[in-house]
């Protein structure tokens, strides 16, 4: 599920997950850093309900994937996964391909969500350029391995890859 800012990606994505039989896990990466970002996790929390186990993973994202084991998995987002590892001066390369391999041996759906951060102006900073740079890496590293790749605009999900 790839798409910009408020374009819809987190809840169509959750809404994949639901079609299939509950429980489902909602393995979040984002941190509260601030009261603005905590607001937005608890609005994401409540829309959720019950059904909804949250696993918070920031960067550990393989062993959290490989702990939910048969139950339907929503990763959101990995566009923060990867600043809390760029942060964290983190293995990019090496993180990514332990995502990979668990991705590869996971036993249930995987519904993944990330922002299409390449499609705006060049960065002013090296910083913001390694991100996008690394952004797009990911994205084409997962959507490689994805079986359907969605691209949302304006809450509008438009298929890229295999069927909607």
């Amino acid at each position: 599920m790839l798409g910009g800012a408020r374009s819809g990606k987190s809840r169509y994505a959750e809404g994949l997950v639901a079609k299939l039989p509950p429980p489902w896990i909602y393995l979040a990466t984002a941190e509260a850093g601030d009261a603005e970002m905590a607001e937005r996790i608890a609005a994401h929390r409540a829309r959720r309900g019950a059904q909804w186990r949250t696993i918070e993973a920031p960067r550990d994202l393989a062993a959290a994937l490989k702990s939910a084991q048969t139950t339907p998995v929503l990763v959101d987002c990995l566009t923060l996964w990867l600043s809390n590892l760029i942060l964290a001066e983190a293995d990019i390369d090496a993180e990514t391909l332990l995502l990979e391999q668990a991705l590869a041996a996971a036993s249930a759906p995987v519904v993944l969500v990330a922002n299409d951060v390449g499609s705006g102006i060049v960065p002013d900073h090296a910083l913001g350029r390694r991100f996008r740079d690394l952004q797009g890496l990911l994205n084409q590293r997962i959507a490689a391995r994805a079986d359907r790749v969605v691209l949302m605009v304006a809450g509008i999900p438009l298929a890229i890859k295999g069927a909607l």
